[in-house]
């Protein structure tokens, strides 16, 4: 009992504590969703602009994340992370507000609107980058080695949990729509993700202050050095592959699907950002299903990363391929059904391919760990980007060549889910580290020593 009665490990963060930073990701993602999903939908429907502008301001936001290295680099340099996730909400929650004001500015002077539309989401991309950057390097140096995999599993689906939780409630004050409704939730949003990000992180990096003191070693080799061994390995090379493929399938939905349901379904504002948190409730769905699966519960063939990335992938295309068809049947197709599954199926796919990452962060020599996450962190990040830019693009060049709407998306949707077919066949061709296939004698002695009361 007086190991329950302690919840501060001295040689790392405590549970509670990892929850606490998890709370920073949930305030991150509740301003990001409203970016990606409302905000785009408006621009597209209710300003009638071309797909590809809030697919190009989307895209600003990532493209500007490439600085994340600097902010890192900074954060080492003053010795604190606490400044630099405070501060990148600060912009984060700014260029969320921002971003509702350029919105709504655009109905009467569209060039001032789409003007600081561009600070708003370079301001978003700076805060997401500078908080998000901070925020790994703060868990990597104050978790225990043990504790890494979990923590990283549970910031994810607090991060997962703010898309679903905001998505809703926004919508369901948004309806009836007009500009200053629209402000007026985005600024409540930001502020309220601002303030719960600063509780979360106060008095917290202290505790990790030891864990930072590291023993000088040799030399390491350069960079590129390290790089080229890395992308040497054929293994890495064709997990980098998968990542960039599955992410691009995975994002080039994200900005014209509430589009899709208002011009095809002629759904409002509220209900479309209803059905966006209809999607990240299915995505949450997903990856705690196979979370508790690869844990141990299901066995060594439902325990199998390998089988849950490509079951993810090839269900995502299947959900698309049927949203594509739903289109076309009209009204009396089940779309919310749809949009959930696909959730579903991302969830499933992206907490695979994670489980994934850990374990193949290792393999090829522990000296070019972080190198080799990089790697795959680069491939998510730019195919992330590249996504959501050229699934616009693919709509805006669509409804060129076809007056229907209808048929325009549909062909978006069935080239994304071809693209998740190949990410498929590459995921059963990926080389899995042994820790992802536990025999079940091992796995049940680790299940036993996890739930022992040692926190």
């Amino acid at each position: 009992m007086a190991a329950l009665s302690s919840s501060t490990v001295s040689s790392g963060f405590s549970w509670m504590q990892i929850v606490r930073l998890g709370l920073v990701q949930t305030a991150l993602g509740a301003v990001v969703v409203l970016m990606t999903s409302t905000i785009n939908r408006v621009m597209v429907v209710e300003l009638a602009l071309p797909a590809i502008v809030p697919g190009a301001l989307v895209a600003l936001h990532y493209a500007v994340q490439v600085l994340r290295p600097r902010w890192g680099y900074g954060s080492d340099f003053g010795g604190r992370r606490t400044p630099w996730i405070v501060g990148g909400m600060a912009a984060l929650a700014l260029g969320g507000f921002l971003a509702a004001v350029a919105t709504a500015l655009a109905e009467t002077n569209l060039f001032a609107g789409l003007a600081l539309a561009v600070l708003a989401f370079f301001s978003v991309g700076i805060g997401a980058g500078a908080a998000g950057t901070s925020l790994l390097v703060l868990l990597a140096t104050g978790v225990e080695d043990r504790r890494r995999g979990a923590a990283a599993t549970i910031v994810w689906v607090m991060m997962i949990a703010g898309f679903a939780v905001t998505a809703p409630l926004a919508g369901h004050f948004l309806d009836p729509f007009s500009g200053a409704r629209l402000v007026a939730v985005s600024g409540t949003v930001s502020l309220a993700a601002f303030v719960l990000a600063c509780l979360a992180v106060r008095g917290v990096e202290p505790a990790a202050a030891p864990a930072r003191a590291e023993p000088a070693g040799p030399a390491k080799a350069p960079f590129r050095t390290v790089l080229a061994k890395v992308w040497a390995e054929p293994a890495s090379r064709r997990f980098t592959v998968f990542i960039f493929v599955a992410m691009l399938a995975y994002s080039a939905q994200e900005l014209i699907l509430e589009p899709f349901a208002g011009l095809v379904f002629a759904m409002t504002p509220g209900t479309t950002t209803k059905l966006a948190g209809l999607q990240h409730g299915g995505v949450l769905a997903g990856m705690l299903m196979v979370a508790g699966l690869t844990m141990g519960v299901g066995g060594p063939w439902l325990g199998s990363l390998k089988l849950w990335t490509a079951l993810g992938c090839a269900g995502s295309g299947a959900m698309l391929a049927g949203i594509a068809a739903g289109g076309l049947v009209g009204p009396d197709f089940p779309l919310r059904a749809a949009v959930f599954g696909l959730g579903l199926f991302n969830g499933v796919f992206a907490v695979a391919a994670i489980g994934s990452m850990m374990a193949l962060a290792g393999a090829g020599g522990e000296a070019e760990r972080g190198t080799r996450m990089g790697v795959w962190g680069a491939a998510q990040g730019v195919a992330f980007g590249a996504g959501g830019f050229l699934g616009t693009v693919a709509v805006d060049l669509a409804r060129l060549v076809t007056p229907e709407a209808v048929q325009a998306y549909a062909a978006v949707f069935l080239a994304e889910a071809l693209l998740f077919v190949l990410a498929t066949v590459i995921a059963l061709r990926i080389e899995h580290a042994g820790a992802t296939r536990v025999p079940r004698g091992q796995r049940e002695r680790t299940l036993k020593l996890q739930l022992e009361p040692r926190f």
